[in-house]
């Protein structure tokens, strides 16, 4: 009797031994097959960002040639008044640990309030305007990175072409100077543009699945405002212009 409970003792003893030791070494072979970090070639993500359309002092000299350059002769507004928040997503495809190629789409769209610098209605009301200008970038680029995908912090530079779609809009109460009556109506045009992009940013790998960093952006295109057929008073508006903005990446 106890030799018998005595080798049945061992035997669950072995067993106990052999499952623990199965578990142990689980983990261990899971590592082994698991992706890292320098591995994954796929990243999706967004970029959270603010866009500053090119200055008064960078869109030439020739009004007819800037819509907007032309509304300030009798509109109260600023350039820097287009600034606002724009918003990016793209995927990333690692070709090697040094290059990317990548290709995203963005929105930005901003109204700005403007009046006419020095003239009133009879009433001694304001006249008013709403001017309203949209982009939405369409970009495929390369970049190069000086240290290995993978590394503690990724930095990236690199450049390609966008295809940007924008539509530009007056709204708002506008003097017929030939006889001063004022009168409501709206002006606009849109189009879809090419032009140059050059990205260049910083990624901090966070485990192996996620990134975080900030990336500045720059772009320059030139549409095409019909002047004849559009009612605006210049014939080109400059799309150009830079941002900044945070990013957030899933690796895969």
């Amino acid at each position: 009797m106890l030799k018998r409970q005595w080798q049945s003792g061992v035997r669950i003893t072995l067993t106990a031994v052999l499952i623990l030791g199965g578990l142990a070494v689980a983990p261990a072979d899971a590592q082994v097959v698991r992706v890292s970090r320098g591995e994954a070639r796929n990243l999706v993500g967004f970029n959270l960002g603010y866009f500053m359309l090119r200055g008064e002092d960078s869109r030439g000299g020739d009004e007819r040639e800037d819509v907007l350059l032309a509304d300030l002769d009798d509109l109260l507004f600023e350039i820097g008044d287009f600034n606002g928040a724009t918003v990016n997503g793209e995927w990333v495809y690692g070709i090697s640990d040094y290059l990317e190629v990548a290709a995203g789409i963005g929105f930005y769209q901003k109204t700005v309030p403007s009046i006419y610098r020095d003239f009133e209605d009879s009433d001694g009301t304001e006249i008013e305007q709403d001017l309203k200008l949209r982009i939405v970038p369409i970009t495929a680029t390369v970049r190069f990175l000086p240290l290995p995908r993978g590394s503690a912090v990724e930095p990236y530079i690199g450049g390609g072409i966008g295809i940007y779609n924008w539509r530009y809009s007056e709204t708002g109460e506008f003097i017929d100077f030939n006889d001063n009556s004022i009168f409501r109506d709206t002006f606009s045009a849109d189009g879809t543009e090419v032009g140059p992009v050059i990205v260049a940013g910083l990624r901090f790998p966070v485990g192996d699945v996620w990134t975080i960093g900030g990336e500045y952006r720059w772009q320059r295109a030139e549409g095409d405002t019909n002047m004849a057929e559009s009612g605006l008073l210049a014939d080109k508006i400059d799309l150009g212009g830079q941002s900044i903005g945070f990013t957030f990446h899933f690796r895969f």
